[in-house]
């Protein structure tokens, strides 16, 4: 099951307006049911230079993509870490699967 990626200021506008919060430990997911799923990353330099948010967004893109089929519906994502001062795979697969099991239509 394939994703696309939201990308567009816009798009990220309509979920921070509309969405539906679920918090867990490391991250924070804001959620629209919609036809296809669509995911998108909200990270701020809180949390690092450069290089330090494009691991934490790639961390956080292969954990959604292992996750994706433990999603109830089919929705608009977009997930804002938490700062911390490690983040790991393990730990963004074990947040989303909280949070997914706390989203509901």
């Amino acid at each position: 099951m394939q994703y696309r990626r939201l990308k567009k200021n816009r798009d990220f506008n309509i979920l921070f307006r509309k969405g539906k919060k679920v918090f867990s430990p490391y991250l924070t997911i804001l959620y629209i049911p919609s036809d296809e799923t669509v995911m998108g990353i909200a990270l701020s330099k809180k949390h690092g230079k450069a290089v330090r948010r494009n691991r934490i967004k790639r961390l956080i893109r292969a954990a959604f993509s292992e996750c994706m089929d433990k999603l109830p519906f089919t929705c608009t994502v977009v997930i804002m870490p938490k700062v911390a001062e490690s983040y790991s795979f393990d730990d963004f697969r074990a947040s989303l699967l909280s949070a997914f099991r706390r989203m509901q239509k």
